[in-house]
Parts: structure tokens; C-alpha cells; sequence
């Protein structure tokens, strides 16, 4: 059995669940979908507690999303495939999607760009994020828009970007020097006398 092969028969097994398990559908498609506005009001929330590390931490997880994503699209310049839908017959599609290049999965891509990020900051934590990204990957098998390959390509894109965030922006001295210019003028217009405590 070949790699393709491999993708395909690991697809299948996934995407079939939801024939096998129809009532856990509606929560695949929130997850590959709706989730995404989790994140965003996640970023929104860790910004607000106005600490030092969890800003440094929103700008490490967007840089890594920015260097992923533009790594991914070099990555889909090599190699291309449609989505499952598209290419392959009896696929239990749930959501609506253009045609397109699937590989590799953006919404991977974002979700372990930040969700990585989180977890290298706060392994407490973190470890949630892990498994939401996890599970937003599982939940794009699911739905039939993507393969495990897409998938796997985007999530060892991510980590390895973040990873490499991590180790050197914080580390930066005009990351540091920008941010503190920034929250001067904010505290011009939302002035705060204690900070939150992160969380």
C-alpha cells in the first residue's frame, strides 16, 4: 500500500464516522467550522489581561500563524490535491467549500499556530488548546474537506513554526520596544491602575 493509498483509507475511516454516528455530526461541523470564533475571542481575552506574557504570546502565536501560512502556501506550490469531496466518490460531505488546492489545511495551520503557541507558554493551559487543535483537525476529516495528508502537512508546518516563534521573537528587543510604545498609548485611552493577572 502506497502513501496515497494510506490517505485515502485513513480518510475513509474517519469520514465514515459520520455515517456510522450521524447524531455527533452537527458537533463536527461546529468544531470545523464555528470554532475558529473561540479562538478569536481567546486572542481577544488573553490581549485584555493587559500582562506582559500573554501579549508577548498573542504576538508569537501570529507571527508563527503569519510564517505557517506562507510556508504552507510554498508547500502548495509542490504539492496539490482537491478536496475529498472532489476527488473521491460517497464522501459524507457536511459543509459547503469551493474547489480549491486543500493542501495543507489552512484551518490546521491556524489553529496549531496559536493553539502551539499557547501551550509553549502555559503548559497548564495549554494542554486544552492542544486537544481543541487536535480535534478541529479531526473534525475537517469529518466533514469531508480535507485528508489526513492535508492535515498532517499543516499541524507539522504550525508546530515547527511556532516552536521557532517561540525561541526567538520573545527575545527581540523591537518586539519589546513596540509593545511598550503601544500600551503607552493605551493607557492614554483605557487607563488601568493594577493589571490582571493572567490566566
Amino acid at each position: 500500500m502506497d502513501f496515497s493509498d494510506l490517505n485515502i483509507q485513513v480518510f475513509r475511516i474517519i469520514n465514515d464516522l459520520g455515517k456510522d454516528y450521524p447524531p455527533l455530526n452537527d458537533s463536527a461541523v461546529f468544531v470545523a467550522e464555528y470554532m475558529v470564533y473561540v479562538l478569536a475571542l481567546a486572542v481577544i481575552l488573553y490581549w485584555f489581561t493587559r500582562t506582559n506574557k500573554n501579549r508577548i504570546m498573542i504576538i508569537c502565536s501570529m507571527i508563527s500563524f503569519i510564517v505557517a501560512e506562507i510556508i504552507g502556501k510554498l508547500a502548495g506550490t509542490i504539492h496539490s490535491n482537491h478536496q475529498p469531496f472532489a476527488e473521491l466518490s460517497n464522501v459524507n460531505q457536511l459543509i459547503e467549500k469551493a474547489v480549491n488546492n486543500s493542501f495543507p489545511s489552512d484551518h490546521t495551520i491556524l489553529f496549531f499556530s496559536f493553539c502551539i503557541t499557547f501551550w509553549l507558554f502555559n503548559k497548564k493551559t495549554g494542554v486544552f488548546w492542544i486537544i481543541l487543535a487536535f480535534c478541529v483537525g479531526l473534525s475537517r476529516i469529518w466533514v469531508g474537506v480535507h485528508y489526513p495528508a492535508d492535515v498532517a502537512a499543516g499541524a507539522i508546518i504550525s508546530m515547527t513554526s511556532a516552536i521557532i516563534v517561540y525561541v526567538t521573537v520573545p527575545k527581540l528587543s523591537v518586539i519589546n520596544k513596540l509593545l511598550r510604545i503601544y500600551e503607552k498609548g493605551e493607557q492614554v485611552i483605557l487607563p488601568v491602575n493594577n493589571k490582571s493577572k493572567s490566566f
